[in-house]
């Protein structure tokens, strides 16, 4: 039976073609994944051991610009230093720091762009850092910049280097550059080293480091170097030894790789998913072409477990196939991958590609079990054959009673999974889009089930359009597509799944993108938004600056802040009293804003009511610096998306901070005239051309918001594209046995005048009709599931109200046409190329 499998295998290799395919683009993604997030990981993380190979312990605290830390003060690194066993002791401290490009542009992406101290040995080296060029800065006035940003923004060394920090632009000489295992570096980003002395006063205190690093003496355990540090530490300081950081690194990579792996192999997973309509119909095409050669098997004594073994041999050897190419596909998916990130800006550590046993073993199991598990109903099926349907047609169909059972079953699971979208919709948040989630699943199992049966009315529909367009073509297009439901529903249902999960995203990010925008648009009445591309706070500086700005009417800060009341804390924003109403829109319900003014408060309504406040009220506080009081409410607002339920005086939030340095995280300005070039140049001037201030209008802000949801979907889109390009191997697939198995019939049609042309008309037509059959089911299934998901997400997002993106849905079934013809064209030719006499005497 295993030659006999074989032999089928290779008698039918052109028919098994487009399985080895599916199962190929399948395997290829799983293996790419595994091995492309194995690679990264293993880099990453020798990357990581790599920058710890000198520290015998690190010690970190949380130490910032206020009085609450207070972070590793000189006395004490000398007190590490003057311990036996110690070689060094050196103390760190950073924060952020922006280079400008030529263009005055920042280098980098803002949060990856970071400013730290060169802390010399008595060699005169800081061993975290290789210089390539110069030296590192010995006095204030010089910095050092890694390699890379050097050469973004064209400095060399003795050249005038603008850097940002959360304060005005400053200009420094550049006293060297290079190379380092910096994290945030590989990351895309920058760094600028300062001398210790600019860098404490900079991001902390004169006198003061955030963390250090200890190098044991030869020969001194780590461990031991530890427990005679720990008890000379702060309060708030941790301090462990450089392998288990180097481990606890290791393992927040593999804990970021995972998110990844997962988005991946999901999409692999539905694209495996969609695969096995692919296979499955094969092989139902297959059997039904090998029915005689089955019976006469069964007659000359091969058993049903025989025969059923012999066709899952079939999908074995198929899937074998498959998984080899597939998983050599993988690898050079992942080395493309692995470019791709480099060309696009993120810096991958040197290493060699990983290709682990997990992946090997995942790729092959998948690759052979997915092709066994989609081949075993058809192997059931062939196993059922009498040895008595030798004698009759080889290609009977299955009747439509045939159907019922399975039409029942279909029925009975797609309103299960119905009544759970619709409840999960109703009960709205987590548990809602849970309900929906497992709702989602059964419902699109039922459909797949129901597809044969919803075929028939479906394509009925259009049968007078085809036939009124094209002709006798059309009509015997529709007729062909509903001929064999079974075979129609599985080529339709891998375009169903497909599109039901884009048009379902579509629908999703559409409607959540226009209540972004339009929240943004209902809230601001800004013409700007100032604030730090590392998304830090913004210097005081920044604020008096822009006050005295050209053009500037308006402006408020958004300064964040706290303040327990009742025995519950809430956020706060400090705002200009007087200018806040003109840069956001606020309705005011009791009381007047002009109340600011006087020192009190304004509360937004939704947050007074829960609590039973009202204009008037005084409030006992506990201020972000510890200190009790009393706050008067002034006001009650409706809330705004881009506040805090309680507004206070910017004087109140500067009095009673927690830190030396104000929480400004945004400047919002009114300017006259509104937005336009000399404005924008008006801020941008006043804020010293500063390359880490990012200077926003209206549109960009809307933009901000809503180019999450654009990038999510066009990854979404991507990734899917798999899943489609599956589809139409299904569609070819399908139509090309539908050619072989109708020689004889295409040869008569041929013969009583059908012209080539029609013949191709035919196909074609055909393959249309299936592919958007399938994809009409997929769009109306996606914007189902898009407005129940939509709706369990409507309480948490203002303004929110279902949008059905119309063109895209068009376009969707424009291209669900296309992908028709495209698959056709194949199986088209080769029905219009037969020879109608031979047709006629095939069987």
């Amino acid at each position: 039976m295993f030659r006999t499998a074989l032999r089928n295998v290779l008698a039918h290799k052109a028919r098994l073609l487009m399985t080895v395919l599916a199962v190929m683009l399948g395997v290829a993604f799983v293996s790419g994944t595994l091995v492309f997030t194995d690679t990264l990981g293993n880099a990453f993380s020798k990357q990581s051991a790599k920058s710890y190979d000198n520290v015998a312990v690190s010690v970190e605290t949380f130490a910032g610009d206020d009085e609450k830390t207070y972070g590793i003060d000189e006395a004490t690194l000398e007190k590490i230093r003057g311990l036996d066993g110690v070689a060094s002791a050196t103390g760190r401290v950073n924060g952020f720091a922006g280079v400008a490009d030529p263009d005055g542009k920042l280098i980098g992406n803002g949060w990856s762009n970071t400013g730290a101290n060169f802390a010399p040995g008595k060699d005169g080296k800081d061993a975290s850092y290789v210089f390539t060029d110069g030296s590192g800065p010995a006095k204030n006035g010089s910095v050092a910049l890694d390699k890379d940003t050097a050469s973004k923004g064209k400095y060399r060394v003795g050249d005038p280097v603008r850097v940002a920090t959360n304060g005005p632009v400053k200009e420094y000489t550049l006293s060297g550059i290079f190379t380092t295992e910096d994290g945030a570096v590989n990351a895309g980003g920058s760094l600028v080293l300062f001398d210790t002395p600019t860098a404490q006063k900079l991001y902390l205190k004169p006198g003061v480091f955030q963390n250090a690093t200890v190098s044991a003496a030869g020969g001194v355990s780590d461990q031991k170097l530890l427990d005679a540090i720990e008890p000379l530490l702060p309060e708030d300081a941790t301090a462990q030894t450089g392998k288990a950081l180097a481990d606890r690194q290791a393992k927040d990579i593999e804990n970021g790789m995972a998110g990844l792996n997962g988005m991946l192999l999901a999409f692999a997973g539905i694209a495996l998913f969609v695969g096995i309509f692919l296979i499955a119909n094969t092989f139902t095409m297959l059997i039904a072409q090998r029915t005689r050669e089955l019976a006469l098997m069964r007659a000359i004594g091969a058993t049903r477990r025989q025969v059923k073994r012999s066709v899952l041999m079939e999908a074995a050897v198929v899937g074998t196939l498959a998984s080899v190419i597939g998983f050599a596909l993988g690898l050079g998916l992942a080395t493309g991958l692995r470019s791709a990130m480099g060309l696009l800006g993120g810096k991958i550590p040197a290493g060699p590609l990983v290709v682990s046993p997990t992946a090997v073993l995942s790729a092959f199991a998948v690759g052979i079990l997915i092709t066994v598990l989609a081949a075993w109903l058809p192997a059931r099926r062939a196993a059922k054959i009498a040895p008595v349907a030798a004698m009759s047609s080889v290609h009977a169909t299955a009747s439509t009673k045939s159907l019922v059972v399975r039409n029942s079953i279909g029925g009975v699971i797609a309103l299960l999974g119905a009544a759970g979208i619709v409840g999960g919709a109703a009960a709205g948040g987590t548990s809602g889009r849970q309900l929906v989630a497992g709702g989602a699943f059964f419902a699109l199992i039922g459909v797949i089930i129901l597809i044969p049966l919803l075929s028939r009315p479906v394509i009925a529909l259009v049968r007078p359009l085809l036939k009124k367009l094209f002709g006798v073509s059309g009509k015997l297009a529709s007729q062909n597509a509903v001929r064999n439901p079974r075979r129609t529903g599985a080529t339709a249902s891998a375009l169903a799944i497909g599109l039901t999960l884009v048009t379902g995203i579509s629908v999703l990010g559409v409607t959540l993108g226009q209540a972004i925008d339009k929240m943004t648009t209902d809230n601001i009445k800004a013409d700007y938004m100032v604030s730090m591309a590392s998304g830090d706070a913004l210097d005081e500086s920044a604020l008096k600056a822009l006050a005295k700005a050209d053009g500037v009417s308006a402006l408020s800060p958004q300064q964040a802040t706290w303040f327990e009341v009742d025995g519950g804390g809430y956020s706060a924003s400090g705002v200009t009293p007087g200018d806040v109403e003109k840069v956001f829109s606020l309705t005011t319900l009791s009381g007047s804003l002009g109340s600011l003014k006087d020192g009190q408060v304004a509360v937004g309504s939704k947050t007074a009511k829960s609590h039973g406040w009202k204009t008037g009220d005084t409030l006992p506080v506990t201020f972000d610096d510890e200190k009790k009081g009393e706050v008067t409410v002034g006001a009650l607002y409706e809330e705004n998306e881009f506040l805090s339920p309680f507004l206070i005086p910017k004087e109140l939030a500067d009095k009673h901070s927690a830190s030396s340095r104000p929480d400004i995280r945004e400047i919002w300005i009114k300017a006259d005239g509104g937005a336009s070039k000399a404005n924008e140049q008006a801020i941008v001037d006043a804020l010293g051309d500063n390359p880490a201030m990012s200077v926003m209008d209206r549109q960009d802000i809307r933009d901000m918001f809503g180019g999450f949801i654009n990038t999510a979907l066009n990854i979404m889109y991507g990734l899917l594209a798999m899943a489609l390009l599956i589809a139409v191997l299904g569609v070819v697939n399908t139509l090309a046995m539908s050619v072989f198995e109708r020689q004889q019939e295409i040869g008569m049609l041929r013969a009583i005048g059908l012209d080539r042309g029609r013949v191709k008309r035919m196909i074609r037509l055909e393959a249309v009709v299936i592919s958007l059959f399938g994809a009409v089911i997929g769009v109306g299934l996606g914007v189902f599931l898009g407005w129940a998901i939509g709706q369990t997400l409507s309480a948490d997002i203002p303004g929110y109200a279902l949008v059905i993106p119309w063109d895209r849905l068009g376009l969707f079934l424009l291209l669900a046409g296309l992908v028709g013809v495209l698959a056709s064209l194949w199986p088209a030719r080769s029905a219009a190329k037969l020879n109608m006499l031979t047709a006629i005497k095939t069987e």
